[in-house]
């Protein structure tokens, strides 16, 4: 049922009403959005509210190229989006800077002449997309640029969460709450246990956690994870300002302290950057150019790795791109999604400590220094003098797209949160779910990414050299199920809130979990559950599996 209720009350000397839904979503990502989506389709007034100004989160934030690892494991509305998106590309006006015959997307998101979806996209392709979605539901009420009173905006009472207050003063209260933020903001809000970090090996009886500075690791079923050997340095980097004299202090964003020793816990998190969208195409591309502020200092381990090169210096790495430290993965429109690659690249390692506890003011700050890194990087590679020619050849002809964002710099205002906080519930998924050594019986949708980490930190190694930590790239065995259990809270803390990004999960095993297809079934789940848990009366805890799973079916999702 429906209600709002026009009841005034003061807030720093403005009125505000207090609204009532059955389920409010708090976060516009891909995983609230499908939240919300199925949320109205199962007749339950929705409210969704996003804390800035465009939905989507990575989804319509540079993350074109989709990382799946089985396309099958992917149903429900997370695979209507992607048939919505080949239906997009279907029409010949969306077709602007290149022939529809022309395009040929790559690796594993290649789309098959015989599939029903499209699997890599433009950000704005998404958008559309996705508002289309929306607003072809009507139960479902979105609201823009409302945040969370972090400090004191959750009021609870009998072990629920009544109401919500946000930053403006404006109050929503609900009968089921779904955090779908990157950061978990509303489950740490409102006191639900979180992990944030690496834990230990021993923990939770994983190998591939914590500290992984070795060249080598193994998985519990013995597969061979090449961690520290990709996205690092070339051999003999000088990590000083003056080469060989430690005395001279270490160049930017390297840790003084060694990494620790492997498989320990730390509270450090993987990196952030943002996914650029990029264009050679001369009609719609912004020229890079030096960010205020520059600083050269900050690139000079760029340049020095490719100075360290004992062979051509297009010879320096076995894998990626010969020159340049990217991955340029191809959208439509002579445009692409471009990562991180190699050992200096986007990822800002390092840098992101204090983003998922930080508040919203510092939090900008972080994203600033390192959209400036990132901008800095990006005009470097593109025209400094230290720069092998070759390299600054190809960068120039890039540059950032006047059509896709809001900004003058067509620079996306999605930051790359790749894991922030993590609910620690019941139920935590571990590397044992990912290999298959223990299967969660609650099933509410599958991953199939392989268990994959950025680097984490930067330091000098026994050989007084610089190197990267932190990186874990490792096969998964086949799609896995993920446990109802891991997105809701213990009871004991709460039994109205569902968490289908910051679910439960450890570092490593989030690091497989983590992809943009799998948050937006597990939004979808969610709000299976929480409009069960609405018509039954219960807590989310004593939803009956077999009438949710009933359900997740009838609604296509995938659960083996």
């Amino acid at each position: 049922m429906f209600i709002i209720l026009f009841v005034l009350v003061n807030y720093d000397g403005f009125c505000q009403t207090i609204q009532s839904y059955d389920i409010v979503v708090y976060g516009g990502t891909s995983a609230g959005i499908s939240a919300a989506i199925q949320g109205s389709r199962m007749e339950k007034k929705i409210l969704l509210i996003e804390p800035g100004h465009r939905i989507g989160g990575l989804t319509t934030g540079g993350l074109g190229q989709t990382d799946i690892g089985n396309k099958q494991a992917i149903g429900g509305i997370s695979r209507e989006f992607y048939q919505n998106i080949k239906s997009h590309y279907q029409k010949q006006e969306n077709w602007k800077w290149q022939k529809q015959e022309s395009y040929r997307d790559g690796g594993q998101t290649t789309t098959d002449s015989r599939e029903d979806t499209m699997w890599t996209f433009e950000p704005s392709a998404a958008l559309k997309v996705f508002n289309d979605m929306i607003r072809a539901e009507k139960n479902i009420s979105l609201v823009y640029a409302q945040r969370l009173n972090r400090k004191s905006g959750v009021k609870k009472t009998g072990g629920k969460i009544a109401s919500i207050q946000m930053e403006s003063g404006q109050i929503y209260q609900s009968k089921i709450f779904i955090d779908a933020t990157y950061e978990g903001d509303l489950m740490a809000a409102a006191g639900v246990s979180y992990a944030l970090g690496r834990e230990s090996n021993t923990q939770y009886g994983e190998s591939l956690n914590g500290v992984q500075a070795n060249n080598v690791s193994l998985s519990l079923k013995k597969t061979i994870s090449m961690n520290a050997t990709h996205h690092n340095f070339i051999e003999r980097v000088d990590p000083y300002i003056k080469k060989g004299d430690p005395k001279s202090g270490l160049l930017p964003f390297i840790n003084q302290r060694k990494p620790g020793i492997d498989g320990d816990g730390d509270d450090k998190i993987q990196a952030y950057c943002y996914r650029m969208t990029l264009t050679n195409q001369p009609d719609n591309r912004i020229p890079f150019s030096k960010p205020s502020g520059y600083q050269e200092i900050e690139y000079e381990l760029l340049f020095r790795n490719y100075e360290a090169a004992l062979v051509p210096f297009e010879n320096m790495y076995n894998y990626g791109h010969p020159l340049v430290p990217w991955i340029n993965s191809k959208m439509p429109n002579l445009k692409t999604d471009t990562n991180n690659q190699k050992g200096f690249s986007t990822d800002f390692i390092g840098q992101n400590y204090l983003y998922p506890e930080a508040s919203y003011e510092v939090r900008e700050k972080i994203a600033q220094r390192h959209k400036k890194y990132q901008q800095g990087l990006m005009w470097t590679l593109a025209f400094h003098p230290r720069i092998p020619n070759q390299v600054r050849e190809i960068v120039s002809q890039w540059g950032t797209c006047k059509d896709e964002y809001e900004s003058k710099d067509g620079w996306p205002s999605q930051l790359y949160i790749r894991e922030a906080r993590r609910m620690v519930s019941s139920y935590v998924m571990t590397q044992r779910n990912c290999e298959k050594l223990d299967l969660a019986e609650d099933a509410v949708g599958l991953a199939a990414y392989g268990m994959d980490s950025h680097h984490v930190q930067r330091y000098v190694d026994v050989n007084g050299y610089v190197k990267n930590e932190g990186n874990v790239e490792t096969r998964v065995a086949g799609p896995f199920p993920i446990s109802y259990r891991s997105i809701v809270p213990k009871k004991s803390e709460l039994t109205n809130l569902l968490v289908p990004i910051c679910l439960s999960a450890s570092h490593i095993a989030f690091g497989s979990i983590r992809m943009e297809p799998v948050f937006m079934v597990l939004g979808q789940s969610a709000a299976i559950a929480a409009a069960l848990a609405i018509d039954n009366n219960c807590a989310l805890q004593h939803v009956p599996y077999e009438e949710l799973k009933r359900n997740l079916l009838k609604y296509k999702q995938i659960l083996q």
